[in-house]
């Protein structure tokens, strides 16, 4: 199991962190991201920008929060 980590910051989610958030999936199966203090400390605004960064990704990717992480997947097949 590989596992690539982000870092999320006062930007949120841009153009860049999308194409960099792909690039890294190109090479693992998992991604960490960490949501730094300048983007939120607010549970429901990071459950947002994990939506906003699925609905991007497409639909074979999954993913799970522990604290102010994000923990992405991407999966062989469809799981939506």
């Amino acid at each position: 199991m590989t596992q690539s980590q982000l870092q999320l910051g006062k930007n949120k989610v841009t153009e860049k962190f999308l194409e960099t958030l792909k690039s890294h999936f190109k090479n693992h199966e998992n991604v960490k991201v960490s949501v730094l203090k300048g983007a939120t400390r607010n549970k429901d605004e990071i459950r947002k920008i994990s939506s906003e960064i699925l609905s991007h990704l497409g639909r074979n990717y999954t993913s799970r929060m522990v604290g102010f992480t994000i923990f992405l997947k991407k999966w062989k097949r469809d799981m939506r």
